[in-house]
């Protein structure tokens, strides 16, 4: 017990301690300790979480027939259900694949995939930049592991030369737009690699870009034109689709393979079906939201052009990261925003590299241009 005391003790010495923050949520705005504020720091990228109007409809199609509020078993036991298999045809159609297979969260999809692909022939490389489930993915398969640097393609290619020859399966694993950094990944040249290497399968992991990227809100893959090249292509429901879960989308012959091998998807209890009919009704729509993505899109180059006048960067997307080093500054400046009324949460390490301590600016389409106005003037 004295070990974990001392390193809590650390950890608030170091400005890194963590807490479960209390919020009342209201709409855009979150209320803590009597303070209301704008939130800038969830994923509701599209802000369809708060349209109340989406709700309503949804009920009103079961009326006293709701789907099941759990499912209680695995799907492999007793807990698939109809509207599973639905999700699933639904998201093959949009996306113009074989198949596709849903999880309990983003996190079920990155820590079980790679381990239930991976052996010992198998060479994972990964951007030095990938989630913590990735990371945790990639231990748990056991597979030899090599990092590039954040999109430096150069070095994957010196790596792939040098490496190539000696496995019979590598997996190269990345994210579209980073969670932290809120850049890109070039995807085409990506799959460049892949038909260069033919031993090669292509893990994109999608998570902050569904709903916001392509034409029809599929993603950055879809805005790249490469969906179809993409081996394992995975998103999440929990963001911009203010739902729960998480999705692949494959060739049959790895969902097959998944459903036998995947510890993960096996072992868990089902995501409710209640949940995975609101997920359906609102996949069905994504086209739809053509507005909010445009919206969106307006607000983050505004938000971008200031932080850039202030620091360089490469940002690219609606994930804005303002950069203040050390850990007490970026806490303080954090606490100062909140005090003006703007929900803005410090991002330390371990979760981004020392000396890069930030806060990160997630912005809805909820938002209006006056209301971000009035946040870069506190800058």
């Amino acid at each position: 017990m004295q070990q974990f005391e001392q390193f809590l003790t650390a950890k608030k010495a170091e400005n890194q301690y963590r807490t479960l923050p209390e919020l009342v949520h209201q709409g855009k705005y979150v209320e803590q300790g009597g303070r209301r504020m704008l939130n800038l720091s969830g994923n509701d990228y599209l802000g369809l979480a708060n349209q109340a109007g989406l709700r309503h409809a949804f009920f009103a199609n079961y009326g006293d027939q709701l789907p099941a509020c759990t499912a209680s078993s695995s799907r492999l036991l007793t807990g698939n259900f109809p509207i599973y298999h639905q999700l699933e045809a639904l998201l093959a159609e949009r996306f113009g694949r074989q198949s596709a297979l849903i999880f309990n969260s983003g996190y079920h999809a990155n820590i079980g995939i790679l381990p239930a692909l991976a052996d010992r022939q198998t060479l994972i490389v990964a951007d030095k930049l990938v989630h913590a489930s990735l990371i945790d993915g990639i231990r748990l398969s056991r597979a030899t592991f090599l990092r590039y640097r954040h999109n430096d393609y150069a070095h994957l290619a010196d790596i792939l030369a040098n490496n190539a020859a000696h496995f019979a399966r590598i997996i190269l694993v990345t994210e579209s737009v980073f969670s932290m950094d809120g850049d890109v990944a070039d995807l085409p040249t990506l799959v460049r690699f892949k038909r260069q290497y033919p031993q090669i399968l292509l893990y994109v992991d999608e998570a902050h870009a569904v709903g916001i990227y392509g034409e029809t809100g599929l993603g950055m893959a879809e805005q790249m034109g490469c969906v179809a090249e993409i081996d394992l292509l995975v998103g999440t429901f929990g963001k911009a689709l203010a739902s729960v879960g998480a999705y692949l989308v494959c060739d049959q012959l790895i969902k097959d393979y998944l459903i036998n091998t995947m510890r993960p998807l096996i072992f868990s209890t089902a995501l409710p079906p209640l949940n995975v009919a609101w997920t359906h009704f609102l996949f069905e729509q994504l086209p739809h939201f053509k507005a909010q993505r445009q919206h969106l899109a307006g607000l983050s180059g505004i938000l971008r052009q200031a932080v850039a006048e202030r620091q360089p960067h490469s940002n690219q997307s609606h994930i804005v990261p303002y950069l203040l080093g050390d850990n007490q500054t970026t806490v303080e400046k954090a606490r100062q925003l909140q005090a003006l009324g703007y929900y803005c949460l410090p991002i330390r390490p371990p979760t981004v590299p020392q000396g890069t301590s930030r806060i990160r600016f997630s912005l809805t389409a909820d938002l209006s241009e006056a209301e971000l106005t009035a946040l870069i003037d506190c800058l």
